[in-house]
This record gives C-alpha cells, sequence and structure tokens, in this order.
C-alpha cells in the first residue's frame, strides 16, 4: 500500500517559484501515475499536472502550462512540482495522488501567494 505526503509549500510574493514534494511509501512507486491536485478555499479539488511511470506529463490545469513542472525520482520515492511565477490564484493547498488508483488524501501543503 503506497501513502503519500506532501512537503514544500509556503508563503512567497507573486512573481516567486516554490518546489514541492509528494513522498511515498513502500516500495512500487514506479508503477503509478502521480498527480498533483489543488483546492482553494470553497473550491472543489481539481487535477494540476500528472506524471506517468515512464516520466510523460500532462498538464489538465491550462492555467499552469509553462509555469508549472511535474518531475518524479522513481530511485527516492517521490515526485516533485517545480512552481514559478506564482500568481495569488494559486494559492490552494496542493495534494498529491495516484489517479488511476486513488489512496488516502494526505494532510497537503498550504500555498499562499501574495500580491
Amino acid at each position: 500500500q503506497v501513502q503519500l505526503m506532501e512537503s514544500g509549500g509556503g508563503l512567497v510574493q507573486a512573481g516567486g517559484s516554490l518546489r514541492l514534494s509528494c513522498a511515498a511509501s513502500g516500495n512500487i512507486f514506479s508503477i503509478y501515475t502521480i498527480g498533483w491536485y489543488r483546492q482553494a478555499p470553497g473550491k472543489q479539488r481539481d487535477l494540476v499536472a500528472t506524471i506517468t511511470s515512464s516520466g510523460r506529463t500532462n498538464y489538465p490545469d491550462s492555467s499552469v502550462k509553462g509555469r508549472f513542472t511535474i518531475s518524479r525520482d522513481n530511485a527516492k520515492n517521490t515526485a516533485y512540482l517545480q512552481m514559478n511565477n506564482l500568481q495569488p490564484e494559486d494559492t490552494a493547498v496542493y495534494y498529491c495522488n495516484t489517479p488511476y488508483s486513488p489512496k488516502t488524501w494526505g494532510q497537503g501543503t498550504q500555498v499562499t501567494v501574495s500580491s
């Protein structure tokens, strides 16, 4: 059973950058597609980016294209979300999960972008 834990959030000014990490327990992390999600206050949780086991990426949320980059290091059982040129509308709690076989949600990591 894979368990996921997010970290790396914080408070940044508009235009700043953060790198989020998603650390997974278990030794079969490499076979899963990993997704980053975010949930802003009062809104639903949305899928932001995905990366397959082979490293193919997709960004369902067009607002992050060109600014966010998802990556993974299977040797470290960790996925990342590099976020550049952050804007106030990126403020949300960010979560990771396995979209095609969802696991129990973690606590997420708060990202707050001030204008």
